[in-house]
């Protein structure tokens, strides 16, 4: 009699058992719509996050245009920085009419109206009324006074302006000695901004070679190098800021002195950025791929430079975003006491230094427009370094 068991043993393997062949994952197929974050490198992470706080979006758009501005400021500007029309001294700002009478050409066409002014004996002043029988015609890519863009192309085009160039134009109103506040404006956003950008470029090197050095040899040299910041950090900003910016000789050239004071604007801006790389690179000194490059016998600033600072360059990129404030406010608390920077050269805070007397605002508070675009900025500057904060942040959810 045979026993079952053995037979059943001998038809298992007699017939191989049935499978169901599965085709081998592909890194297209991985990193469908489903896994596309598992694949998606770093910056795409970061830029996904970013795009998920409305108010940092905006602020980006924000600050693409003042850095537009800043950089092309020259022909985006209806008026040269310097020109002036003294018979329009704290002329008020002019509002932008359309009309579509046809005259001229097709479709709508942009005016201004002129002003009437009549002086005014007990004020030594001139009161202005709208003019609205002479209007202002504007266009685009109009021709004005010439300029020199970047110092480089000579050319007389302006984005937009009067169609005569000798006609009054004033959106912001105008300043004591009849110059456009507009046009200053726009001149002034190339040296304030660029202030906080070098400013804050500086500041970088002070701080990534300090704050490194202190948090990845530690010891004594932390020790002292962190005795060094307090006593930075413990002495007041503004008070320091001006007796520096006193010790600068009058009369210095304008290009020098804005080397000087984005320097003493850097001096004290660098301590708060290396105590952040301090504390990031004492977190990382034990890492494990970081002894392993040690043991390995790798250079130090090869394990720094390769290793260490690639592992927070989006915290580093945020903590700048969130110092460039900072720095243009300092510049422009410099320039509106007059310690800052000096005419001819336009910055905010040297527009702003004419908003100064109680009497002139009470006839021409449009002078504070400056003071608006620093809010303006500012504000846009902390939403980015906010959103970027968040952005970069590998614990946030």
């Amino acid at each position: 009699m045979s026993d079952p068991n053995i037979a059943l043993r001998r038809s298992a393997e007699e017939e191989p058992p049935l499978t169901v062949e599965e085709p081998a994952p592909t890194i297209e197929g991985a990193a469908g719509k489903g896994d596309e974050v598992n694949f998606a490198p770093q910056r795409k992470l970061i830029w996904w996050r970013f795009r998920r706080n409305k108010l940092a979006v905006v602020g980006l758009v924000i600050m693409a245009a003042i850095y537009l501005l800043a950089i092309f400021c020259e022909f985006l500007a209806p008026k040269t920085q310097d020109f002036n029309q003294a018979t329009y001294s704290y002329a008020p700002p002019q509002v932008i009419h359309v009309t579509w009478d046809g005259a001229g050409g097709w479709g709508p066409r942009l005016y201004v109206n002129d002003y009437i002014g009549t002086p005014n004996a007990e004020l030594l002043t001139r009161d202005y009324a709208v003019n609205e029988d002479k209007r202002i015609y504007l266009r685009f890519f109009a021709k004005g006074e010439p300029y020199d863009l970047w110092g480089l192309f000579r050319s007389d085009l302006h984005f937009f302006g009067p169609v005569h160039a000798s006609d009054p134009l004033y959106l912001f109103g105008a300043d004591e000695q009849g110059r456009d506040l507009f046009s200053r404006i726009i001149y002034g956003t190339r040296i304030s901004m660029s202030v906080g950008l070098i400013g804050v470029a500086v500041g970088l090197i002070l701080g990534l070679m300090l704050g490194g050095i202190s948090g990845y040899f530690g010891g004594a040299t932390d020790s002292l190098i962190q005795r060094g910041i307090e006593f930075f950090m413990s002495i007041p900003t503004l008070p320091l800021w001006l007796g520096l910016a006193a010790a600068i000789p009058p009369g210095l050239d304008p290009v020098l002195g804005y080397f000087l004071i984005t320097l003493i604007l850097s001096l004290i801006s660098w301590t708060g950025l290396a105590r952040v790389i301090r504390s990031r690179f004492l977190q990382m000194r034990a890492e494990d791929y970081v002894l392993a490059a040690e043991l390995d016998a790798v250079p130090r600033l090869r394990i720094i430079r390769r290793h260490m600072l690639p592992a927070f360059t989006s915290h580093i990129i945020a903590s700048l975003t969130l110092s460039i404030p900072g720095m243009i406010l300092g510049e422009t608390a410099l320039s509106f006491l007059g310690f800052g920077l000096q005419p001819p050269v336009v910055s905010w805070g040297v527009l702003l230094n004419d908003a100064q007397n109680i009497r002139v605002l009470s006839f021409a508070p449009w002078l504070l427009l400056p003071g608006l675009v620093v809010v303006i900025t500012v504000m846009a500057l902390n939403f980015v370094g906010d959103g970027m904060r968040d952005a970069a942040d590998p614990y946030e959810s």
